[in-house]
């Protein structure tokens, strides 16, 4: 029996190069190896049409946003009702498969009258409200203080449309406990975050150099630079990388004053891949417990030792592969014990057996159409 799915996603999700759309992006090659038919509807965002998505997707359909201060005069979150479009409605109209919602950001057409009929999917990636209030301490930008707060009020009122999915899948553990409470009867799901490993690829061994990785221009990842600039990098001896897409002004400022801090600015996916296997420890933190963090995933797949803090593990059931650091001196005394510490086979071994299946794209692609099937 053939298997099609709609799908829409928030931005095109090609290349594959930060959060968001790597989750939705592996997703959708694994549906695709799993012989999931696909019918993506994405919404244009900083990005161009991809034609490789075709070689995963049965069609491809791009939507202009609505973007602009008329976009912002509305009850619904700006990045909901950004993403309406009549095209959009139509394209789904003309067939009957289920459809899976990536996000609250796409989620403008999912109560629409026109599709009561219809199985209906929602992946949730953050509980949004959360997030967009952690942005607001995130930036002392009073413009953007101001649009993260409205848009987070917008948000905790938006999210009872969850309600009319027939099936909801969360990102974390700790997120699945929180959407059973707000939707209590539903059918929640945790199926974790997607991405770009198919094996474990960590090599045992040493290097002399702490890298942080992920999309610098993002007010979350920014904080966390600059506190760990601030805070723990600028104690310590050894090479600290930092290397990610457009970093601010605020980064360099921040770092300039320490020869052993080096900035990074969009490395290709060559050189990141270089930089995650050959360091000797990732040091990831976040000031918000929401969704799940792909950087630690790709670090526990491809590289050394990992030093968290408590907030990037919520929900993963990962801590027993990490090192738990939550102070500036518990980081700056996990930094300069394990720069001396060859990583080993038997860590790699122990990955494997804690990673697999629950963090295997293939398996959790069958998981998800499995839980398709029941719901149909």
């Amino acid at each position: 029996m053939d298997k099609y799915l709609n799908v829409i996603a928030l931005n095109i999700p090609y290349p594959a190069n930060y959060g968001g759309v790597i989750d939705i992006y592996y997703k959708l090659k694994a549906l695709h190896e799993c012989g999931v038919h696909i019918i993506l509807h994405c919404f244009e965002y900083e990005r161009q049409h991809a034609p490789e998505l075709l070689d995963i997707c049965e069609e491809v359909h791009y939507y202009k946003r609505n973007t602009g201060l008329m976009a912002n005069l509305s009850f619904l979150p700006y990045n909901v009702y950004s993403r309406k479009s009549p095209r959009l409605l139509d394209a789904l109209l003309q067939n009957d498969y289920p459809i899976l919602f990536e996000g609250l950001h796409s989620c403008y057409y999912l109560n629409d009258n026109r599709l009561r009929n219809r199985l209906k999917i929602f992946r949730e990636c953050n509980i949004e409200h959360d997030y967009y209030r952690a942005l607001v301490n995130s930036t002392n930008n009073l413009l953007k203080k101001s649009f993260f707060f409205i848009e987070s009020l917008r948000f905790r009122a938006y999210q009872q449309k969850v309600s009319g999915a027939d099936l909801i899948l969360s990102v974390s553990t700790t997120d699945a406990d929180y959407l059973r409470l707000v939707f209590p009867g539903k059918p929640i799901e945790f199926i974790p975050c997607f991405h770009a490993n198919e094996t474990i690829t960590s090599r045992p061994g040493m290097s002399d150099y702490i890298l942080y990785h992920g999309k610098l221009s993002v007010p979350e990842n920014e904080k966390a630079v600059l506190f760990l600039i601030r805070k723990v990098f600028c104690h310590l001896k050894c090479r600290c990388i930092i290397a990610g897409m457009n970093p601010s002004r605020k980064i360099y400022k921040a770092a300039a004053p320490y020869s052993n801090i080096q900035i990074e600015a969009n490395p290709d996916a060559k050189r990141m891949d270089e930089l995650i296997h050959e360091a000797q420890i990732h040091i990831l933190i976040t000031f918000q417990d929401t969704g799940l963090k792909l950087k630690l995933l790709n670090s526990l797949f491809a590289g050394r030792h990992t030093i968290v803090n408590h907030l990037m593990l919520a929900g993963s059931g990962l801590d027993s592969l990490c090192h738990i650091a939550d102070t500036p001196n518990d980081m700056i005394q996990a930094c300069n014990e394990l720069m001396a510490k060859p990583f080993d086979a038997d860590t790699v071994a122990q990955r494997k057996k804690l990673l697999f299946p629950t963090f295997s794209n293939r398996d959790q692609a069958q998981k998800l159409w499995n839980l398709i099937e029941k719901c149909s």
